[in-house]
């Protein structure tokens, strides 16, 4: 198993009558339909129910902090997580991808008053994308699940704090 492949995340907090959204990229499906479903079961393991997860299949990592965007702002969330995998090649294209993705991404999320998980992948080779998509190694969509759970928990306590 990957170092940090979700073992740092204490039990998964049950939060029972969220609703949820998934945007995942379209691109190399054969990593982000398995970080997918892992994702939708480690949501469920917060007893998120399947009726209140929407999904949101995008082109690729690109789209994401676009579309992310626009459903934090129809406030029917209480929280997102992102699923995407950009594999370093030979030009510069990984770099600008991946970058705007991560810069897209963290500038929703300052904004947000919801929790946004990044969960792109940014990887320099397709077997390093397969390692942290598998879930007995890396198991990356099952502890973006947790994360965003985690993160919806803490937002909970801080709309409590004084």
């Amino acid at each position: 198993m990957l170092a940090g492949a979700g073992d740092h995340l204490p039990e998964t907090p049950r939060l029972p009558g969220r609703r949820v959204a998934v945007v995942a990229a379209l691109f190399n499906p054969g990593v982000v339909d398995r970080l997918l479903e892992r994702c939708l079961e480690g949501l469920r393991s917060g007893a998120i129910d399947d009726g209140a997860i929407d999904v949101f299949r995008v082109p690729g990592a690109w789209e994401i902090p676009q579309t992310v965007a626009r459903l934090v702002e129809t406030e029917r969330y209480d929280g997102v997580v992102t699923l995407g995998c950009v594999i370093r090649g030979e030009t510069p294209h990984f770099d600008y991808v991946a970058g705007e993705a991560a810069h897209g991404l963290g500038a929703v999320a300052r904004r947000s008053r919801i929790p946004v998980v990044f969960g792109v992948l940014t990887v320099d080779t397709p077997a390093q994308a397969d390692e942290r998509a598998d879930p007995l190694r890396g198991d990356k969509g099952a502890e973006f699940a947790r994360s965003l759970l985690h993160m919806m928990a803490l937002y909970d306590g801080l709309e409590e704090a004084p």
